[in-house]
């Protein structure tokens, strides 16, 4: 299964930064060979159901509302697409019915349930960059990014060589542009080299094709009731899409609990609590991330202290792999827990830091010293700048 879903990805290795000035500069992910995959969702979920239906115990239904559950029966009430309802009693509910999960409304009805939830001030919207002569408009193997640090826009390669671009902006930007020639105007100062790829005519109807759609965080806690109801995905730990764990975290939830199935030998009154003592902390850690990194995608990608930083963390890692570890490294190509790696990073943050303000205090420190033990001569500086400033006056002065 997973060589199918991958073969039918597309691997991108890094970071292309588009700054405005148009050129362009990748930032890798990590060594070579490590690389994210861009992979079509609804090809994704085709391809998982298709697999599930050929299990002799799998029975999947269509077009079934659930209505209400009770959490003390595992009775479940559903409305079918012709008006009549269904019941069905279950040994287990596993809820992973999204963000507005309808699963954990009865989690809301208990006590001691904490949840939170976070719409962010920026919202989205999707663009389609067509092919050129069949082929693909920029470079594939790239997630390309064009940060311009309140907001920014990225673009991923899809199979059929277009890219779908994702422009992420705070609401009150999207409500500002209302024409179609404002749409021009905006892309001309901040995007101009996506103009040419992604066309006029397709930028001036498709950004009013749907408004910027919202982005929410939720958290909550814990993630099951009794040895009845567990949450897993969107439904226990929905993220902003910013570091690219969304999915990912939930098909972790998937491999988590059938590890601690296997250890507690298939006993729901011990697995679901283990359950949710385990994930809870790893999933808010992941939604804390995926705030964090819109900012660094956005804006920190512009700073040169920032490239600098990530160069010095890729040579320290070649140089002790497993003492140095980048953080996006343990979130995306390791099993590394995800609040394990939160608290690794600030560790090496605060170390690499002070290792680089040491090693700047001693070079100054050194330099000082070296001057004082061999002061320069003072008479041949002084000749030079005599001459620098003669020439300064001189240019300075009025011609007659």
């Amino acid at each position: 299964m997973e060589d199918k879903i991958v073969s039918q990805g597309i691997p991108m290795n890094s970071r292309m930064i588009h700054s405005l000035n148009g050129k362009q500069s990748p930032i890798p992910y990590g060594k070579k060979g490590q690389f994210i995959l861009s992979v079509d969702r609804a090809n994704l979920n085709k391809e998982l159901l298709t697999k599930a239906e050929t299990y002799p115990n799998t029975k999947l239904n269509f077009d079934h509302k659930l209505l209400d559950w009770r959490a003390e029966t595992g009775l479940m009430t559903f409305a079918r697409s012709d008006g009549s309802k269904e019941q069905i009693n279950a040994d287990l509910i596993v809820g992973c019915d999204g963000a507005f999960s309808a699963i954990r409304k009865q989690f809301l009805r208990r006590s001691r349930f904490d949840y939170s939830q976070t719409y962010i001030p920026h919202g989205y919207m999707e663009l389609t960059m067509p092919p050129i002569d069949g082929e693909f408009a920029m470079k594939p193997n790239y997630l390309h990014i064009w940060p311009r640090n309140t907001f920014m826009m990225i673009a991923l390669p899809n199979l059929d060589k277009t890219f779908t671009c994702t422009l992420f902006m705070p609401f009150d930007e999207f409500d500002k542009i209302t024409t179609g020639d404002e749409v021009i105007d905006f892309f001309q100062k901040y995007f101009p080299d996506a103009i040419p790829l992604i066309g006029v005519d397709a930028l001036k109807t498709d950004y009013f094709r749907l408004p910027g759609q919202a982005m929410v965080s939720i958290k909550c806690s814990p993630y099951h009731i009794e040895d009845k109801c567990v949450l897993m995905g969107d439904a226990a730990h929905a993220v902003v899409p910013f570091y690219g764990q969304g999915m990912n975290a939930g098909f972790e939830d998937c491999i988590v609990f059938g590890e601690i199935l296997d250890q507690l030998n298939n006993d729901f009154r011990a697995v679901l609590p283990e359950y949710s003592r385990v994930r809870v902390p790893d999933d808010h850690a992941i939604a804390d991330l995926a705030m964090y990194n819109y900012i660094e995608m956005r804006a920190h990608v512009n700073s040169k202290w920032f490239i600098f930083r990530k160069h010095v963390d890729n040579f320290l890692h070649l140089l002790m792999p497993k003492t140095i570890v980048p953080l996006y490294t343990m979130v995306t190509f390791s099993r590394t827990r995800y609040h394990k790696a939160v608290d690794r990073w600030l560790w090496q943050d605060k170390v690499i830091n002070r290792g680089l303000l040491s090693g700047a205090a001693a070079a100054v420190l050194g330099a000082s010293y070296l001057l004082i033990k061999n002061p320069p001569d003072i008479s041949k500086l002084i000749s030079p700048a005599e001459t620098m400033w003669d020439r300064l006056v001189a240019l300075c002065s009025p011609r007659h």
